[in-house]
């Protein structure tokens, strides 16, 4: 069971900031909304980067709707990135945000990714989430394509979160590690595995920052209070990924 002493968000007096990061693949809301609410809820997150939002029918009034649930509100993705978003609550200052379509393999999912660039006081950072493919080679290409974008943001601290649809053996998870922190590496926290339907059980979903930004826990929030077993297992088929990280001031 994972401890209950994760740093709390806060604004540090030289103008950096701790803030929670929640990454989470929700299967379209599929699930339980109530107990993926409550989840989100509990891990009292700053941002959300979500893999999976809804895409279809009314998809902009079930995101809002569990972005009020989770006391959040919508930042920028959903059917417009083919399902990774973002959420924050009200502590963030949006700067700019863009929705971008990675490009189209014949016969697969079209890939996406969701960015921003918020300021938490005087801490500025650029955010993405995203959700890789499925196929082996267009998720190396799109790996590199993720790199790519948060060197463009033009933003010295930065973080991805996502989806990754592999472990941390494979060559695209390696490669962000190598060019970023992956952050439960760095500082493990919580619980490991994130897709959890049968053994072997596997680490797939993952939050990565630069190296500037420093990671002071992350993991899987299983124990953290308010956070029960059940809420985790009603809410979607993958479990949620939390860090607590200190970005320095701009």
């Amino acid at each position: 069971m994972a401890t209950p002493l994760l740093p709390n968000s806060r604004t540090e007096p030289d103008g950096s900031a701790v803030i929670r990061v929640l990454s989470y693949n929700i299967r379209s809301m599929r699930d339980d909304t109530d107990a993926l609410a409550r989840v989100i809820r509990a891990c009292a997150p700053d941002l959300v980067l979500i893999q999976e939002a809804p895409r279809f029918f009314r998809w902009r009034k079930k995101l809002a709707r569990l972005a009020r649930a989770a006391d959040l509100v919508i930042v920028t993705g959903g059917a417009t990135t083919t399902g990774p978003a973002i959420l924050s609550d009200l502590r963030a200052t949006v700067e700019r945000t863009e929705d971008v379509l990675l490009p189209p393999t014949p016969g697969l999912h079209r890939r996406g990714l969701a960015t921003a660039v918020v300021r938490f006081a005087g801490a500025r950072l650029g955010v993405v989430s995203c959700h890789l493919s499925l196929d082996t080679d267009e998720r190396s290409a799109q790996g590199g394509m993720l790199l790519d974008r948060l060197a463009a943001m033009g933003v010295e601290h930065l973080i991805a979160g996502g989806d990754l649809n592999e472990r941390p053996d494979g060559p695209t998870f390696r490669r962000l590690a190598e060019a970023l922190q992956d952050c439960h590496a760095v500082a493990p926290w919580g619980g490991t595995d994130t897709w959890t339907p049968g053994n072997p059980y596997q680490r797939i979903d993952a939050i990565f920052a630069t190296k500037g930004v420093e990671v002071l826990g992350c993991g899987v929030p299983d124990g953290l209070p308010g956070v029960t077993e059940a809420d985790l297992r009603a809410a979607t088929d993958h479990l949620p990924v939390l860090a607590a990280l200190r970005i320095p001031a701009a």
